[in-house]
């Protein structure tokens, strides 16, 4: 890889972002299946509509960005990683309350690597003088911000049962 101008380093992050996004997609109908909290799996539901949303803001960049952009030419290894050690959570045998608190706990490192990336890419948009790019992503940013709140919020229940089971 060489990096020679930021709108470079824009572009490589997008397409870390975008097999990021789509590694998700793959993984969360899995976390879906295997949540034992009804509150779990509308929360995995929902963020897996909100993903798609996040695909097709990414898709819209791309778009404007041009045909020489390879939408497909990376794949993400940090969210490869989060993902992997998820899925051990996933697979893991026990009780299902423990089960969704690190369910709840992977999730989480994945929304954190999102902020990150979203924020980076945001502020790239902003320098490089493309405030509609920077409003999409900024959007998506807020989302994942959100998500990530909302994740908490139900760790502070499931975590409890998880406690006492």
């Amino acid at each position: 890889m060489k990096l020679e101008s930021l709108h470079e380093l824009f572009v490589e992050e997008l397409q870390d972002l975008y097999s990021a996004e789509n590694q998700i997609l793959e993984a969360l109908p899995k976390m879906i299946e295997k949540a034992q909290s009804p509150d779990l799996r509308r929360g995995f539901q929902s963020h897996l509509e909100q993903t798609r949303g996040h695909v097709r803001r990414l898709d819209q960049i791309f778009d404007q960005l041009g045909k020489d952009v390879d939408r497909n030419g990376k794949t993400c290894k940090g969210m490869k990683g989060i993902i992997k050690d998820g899925e051990d959570v996933v697979k893991a045998k026990g009780e299902p309350e423990v089960r969704d608190a690190g369910m709840i706990a992977g999730a989480q490192r994945v929304e954190h690597y999102e902020i990150a990336g979203y924020g980076t890419v945001r502020t790239y948009a902003e320098q490089l003088g493309h405030r509609d790019w920077a409003q999409l992503l900024e959007q998506t940013l807020q989302e994942e911000k959100d998500t990530d709140l909302k994740l908490s919020q139900l760790a502070g229940h499931i975590n409890i049962e998880a406690r006492a089971a």
